[in-house]
């Protein structure tokens, strides 16, 4: 019998119509030997590629970057959130933006939604809220990614997103990102208490005795050490290396549950049954506007700037890698990529979690021979599998994820090899005020208002103040600005 009628035989017999569809769809693309409707649409010939090979690409891609799914509700969930329904925010709203790639563009790339920007929503915007007496703050940020993904759309649809990219200074951009590098990893070494505040240092080493910081630095290792051999979802086996020596812990009585002190048991909870959580719809806040309009042009704009270089950034160096890039070394189809990573982030505000980006895990996919969206449609599908193992996935620990936190975090920082410190001086103290300023301040808004305040006004006085891009005078501006509120 041809596999395939096989698989549609056992899905029809199958009890779980809801999941099962979506792995009979998977399995039909693995075994479909005519593939006329997918060779015409994703051109698979044409890209050098078939089905197999891109549905192998496709799972590459999703090992990769799945664990968003564990680390985003942990990050999260430090603005007041539901960890619940922002795990099935994050997947449905990954799995929708990625298709939205493979349908606009043809590329095989995936979104979720980013790091370093999910810990500049908790940290840098909803703590500091909570702090001052606002009540649910996650609103706010929710109402500036959507304001955010509007003006993304709209920047989309033009050439001025594409100027942008190219005209803001090349160290400051490096700086930016290699800054959020540092931040996030602060925050990861922070969430296994490996680093502690203190009186006297302001920041100290935390008790190496605590299973937390223990297991968190083993896992460490753990995902260097796969890294070097090339392991396919390296960070995603380093998380759950450290999870299930947790769990071992927590049996032989290291690890000690105290639900009061905020120490959960490591064991997944499937008694409220395998079906996702809902997700918070439309909760927005857009009160809060009209009386802090600076403030939140602000936060508005910082999600955004570190968005447009964020996916500028990995969909040049995916299609880098994949030799998709034109004979000029620009990206065909740029437009629709971008429309897919802005369309991507105002669904993902709708449902709750922040700002949805292209993730440069696709580069694994990339690596494993994807080369077109069909890659991006396999992904997807796992996204919305995935959906089904959240009681799995909302038991993984903060300690868990570090990790992968601080993992990317390196990553991220690599960019400083790339910064030039011995030409401009302007471009050197931006660069180097956005790296420093983020971590030390504990925001990354405040790392790029520094980073290029720094620029402008160290051009005013080299005499090269015709030399600022419009977007960097727009910039400092609205930066002067946001420092006159905080006087």
């Amino acid at each position: 019998m041809h596999p395939l009628f096989m698989l549609k035989y056992l899905w029809l017999r199958s009890g779980h119509r809801s999941s099962s569809v979506l792995i009979y769809i998977l399995l039909l693309l693995f075994f479909d030997k005519e593939r006329s409707i997918m060779e015409n649409f994703f051109k698979l010939k044409e890209n050098g590629t078939n089905v197999r090979t891109e549905v192998i690409a496709g799972i590459t891609t999703f090992l990769s970057m799945v664990y968003i799914l564990a680390v985003n509700p942990s990050i999260l969930s430090a603005a007041g959130m539901d960890p619940a329904a922002i795990f099935t925010a994050t997947a449905v709203s990954a799995a929708f933006a990625t298709l939205c790639m493979a349908f606009f563009a043809n590329y095989p790339v995936a979104l979720a939604s980013g790091m370093g920007l999910n810990a500049y929503f908790a940290y840098s915007v909803c703590v500091p809220m909570a702090e001052a007496g606002i009540n649910d703050p996650y609103q706010i940020a929710l109402t500036a990614v959507l304001v955010e993904g509007i003006i993304f759309i709209l920047l989309s649809l033009c050439s001025f997103r594409e100027a942008l990219v190219n005209d803001v200074p090349k160290n400051l951009k490096l700086g930016i990102t290699a800054g959020i590098g540092l931040f996030i990893a602060l925050v990861g070494f922070e969430s296994a208490g490996i680093v502690i505040s203190d009186p006297s240092t302001v920041v100290a080493l935390g008790d190496l005795s605590s299973p937390q910081v223990a297991l968190a630095l083993i896992g460490l290792l753990v995902v260097v050490i796969l890294y070097h051999f090339n392991v396919t979802g390296y960070i995603l086996w380093g998380i759950l290396i450290t999870w299930i020596l947790g769990m071992i812990a927590q049996v032989g009585g290291w690890y000690e549950v105290d639900v009061e002190a905020g120490v959960y048991s490591l064991f997944p909870d499937f008694s409220s049954g395998t079906l996702p959580s809902m997700p918070t719809f439309f909760g927005f806040d857009f009160s809060y506007v009209t009386d802090h309009f600076i403030e939140f042009a602000v936060i508005t704009f910082s999600f955004l700037f570190v968005d447009i270089f964020d996916t500028a950034g990995t969909l040049i160096g995916v299609a880098s890698k994949g030799n998709l890039l034109d004979e000029n070394g620009k990206l065909p189809k740029a437009k629709g990529a971008l429309l897919a990573d802005a369309v991507g982030t105002v669904v993902g505000a709708c449902l709750g979690t922040s700002t949805v980006t292209s993730y440069v895990e696709s580069s694994a996919g990339v690596a494993a021979g994807g080369r077109t969206g069909l890659t991006s449609v396999v992904t997807a599908i796992l996204f919305v599998l995935a959906l089904f193992l959240s009681p799995i996935f909302l038991a993984i620990p903060g300690f868990a994820t570090t990790p992968a936190l601080v993992f990317v975090g390196l990553l991220m920082l690599s960019s400083v090899k790339d910064m030039d410190f011995t030409g401009d001086a302007a471009g050197a103290i931006g660069g180097f005020m956005a790296i420093v300023m983020m971590p030390f301040t504990y925001s990354i808004a405040n790392g790029i208002m520094f980073g290029i305040l720094s620029f402008v006004i160290v051009k005013i006085f080299q005499g090269k103040a015709s030399d600022v891009h419009p977007v960097m005078w727009i910039s400092a501006v609205l930066f002067v600005l946001r420092i006159l509120t905080l006087i």
